[in-house]
């Protein structure tokens, strides 16, 4: 950018592309179709907030393709070098050694960390030193690990139970996802609940419920480094405006940037159109 441009664009309030904060979405998960939610969250992070994005998708190497079902292997990680946040949404990935430390270091540095959904389960080592993070990543990262869940038949009716936290600002009091719930309690370490869910039978909103409510979203802070997780995360969830705004405002927490969040919380509308694509149940391992 020309030094006339740089000054232009700051004039007008757009902050210069070095200044805008990054943050890189790692998606790769067979199932529940994160190289198609995720985009479209960046877009609005990109539209409306002045935010920087890159997604990160799985590859075939042999194709040179996308392909959320090759597990093996995920494109520019090296991103992650420059990135102030990171957003996790994997699922049973059995990635090379030079590619799986591209993420633990920055799990383990101070910057924050969102999880979605998988990312309790984001890895699936059949054998030797890297089997222990198929459950171990999920606890020491965000406090809990992959456990079960009532079945694909089943969906979720969702609560808020903190007050005036700036990530749940303008989201519905009490609303229903399609996603399955996942059994997520009893958290580890000092995580702080969010949202709560109550299973539900079959895929629209009940009043009946069964077995013990979970936690569907909360915040951790490790030795400062600030974490949020949430369970949701099923295409379908995203064509609402509560959970897209979950999400974002978890980004802008992260970030350390509550303060621009309004009361009425953030702007989530949709750029364009999106359409939430069929679950693929393409499996590996496990039922989840």
């Amino acid at each position: 950018m020309s030094l006339w441009l740089l000054v232009a664009a700051t004039a007008f309030g757009a902050e210069p592309e070095g200044k805008k904060p990054h943050v890189v979405f790692v998606t790769g998960g067979c199932e529940y179709r994160g190289e198609v939610s995720m985009p479209m969250i960046a877009k609005i992070l990109q539209a409306k907030h002045d935010v920087r994005c890159t997604v990160l998708y799985a590859v075939n190497p042999k194709t040179g393709k996308r392909d959320a079902n090759f597990r093996g292997n995920i494109k520019g990680l090296e991103k992650l070098n420059e990135a102030d946040l990171a957003v996790i949404f994997l699922r049973f990935r059995n990635v090379p050694d030079d590619q799986l430390k591209k993420i633990l270091d920055f799990t383990r540095s101070e910057k924050p960390v969102v999880g979605i959904r998988t990312a309790l389960h984001a890895f699936l080592y059949s054998s030797g030193p890297n089997e222990k993070y198929n459950e171990g990543f999920g606890e020491d990262v965000f406090g809990q690990r992959g456990i079960s869940h009532p079945g694909h038949n089943t969906s979720t009716n969702v609560r808020v139970v903190v007050g005036d936290h700036p990530i749940v600002r303008g989201v519905a009091p009490a609303f229903h996802t399609r996603s399955w719930l996942y059994k997520a309690g009893p958290l580890r370490g000092d995580c702080v609940l969010l949202v709560f869910g109550a299973a539900v039978e079959g895929p629209k909103a009940r009043e009946e419920i069964f077995g013990l409510p979970s936690p569907v979203a909360w915040t951790r802070t490790d030795k400062g480094k600030r974490v949020f997780f949430t369970s949701l995360g099923h295409p379908e969830d995203f064509e609402h405006a509560s959970v897209r705004r979950l999400l974002i405002q978890a980004i802008f927490w992260g970030l350390g940037m509550e303060e621009k969040v309004p009361v009425g919380g953030l702007n989530a509308q949709v750029q364009g159109k999106y359409v939430a694509p069929p679950v693929n149940n393409f499996r590996h391992g496990g039922i989840r």
